[in-house]
C-alpha cells in the first residue's frame, strides 16, 4: 500500500513511519525541508520523500498523486491566534 503521511518529521510521524514500513508498506513522507527528512529515513528502501509545503501551493505538486491512504499530521505553528482557522 502507498500510504502518504504529511508532517513526517514531527513527533507523531517519526513514531508512525517505522510501523508502517514494518508492516511492508511504501511511505511517502511529506516535508517542508527535504534534507532534515533524508537523516531520519535515509535508511529505508520504501520511503519516497516529497517537500512540499501546505502554505504554498505551488510546492504541491511534488506530492505523488498515487497514494491509498494518508495520515494529516500537520498544524500551524503560527503564535497569531487571528490566523489559526485560516491556516489550519
Amino acid at each position: 500500500m502507498q500510504i502518504l503521511v504529511s508532517g513526517a518529521t514531527g513527533y507523531i510521524g517519526k513514531r508512525l513511519i517505522p510501523l508502517l514500513l514494518n508492516e511492508g508498506h511504501t511511505v511517502i513522507c511529506v516535508v517542508r525541508d527535504k534534507e532534515r527528512a533524508l537523516n531520519s529515513f535515509i535508511n529505508h528502501k520504501n520511503t519516497i520523500i516529497a517537500e512540499a509545503d501546505f502554505l504554498k501551493t505551488d510546492t504541491l505538486i511534488n506530492i505523488p498523486k498515487q497514494i491509498d491512504v494518508a495520515y494529516y499530521l500537520i498544524h500551524s505553528m503560527s503564535n497569531s491566534s487571528s490566523e489559526f482557522h485560516s491556516l489550519e
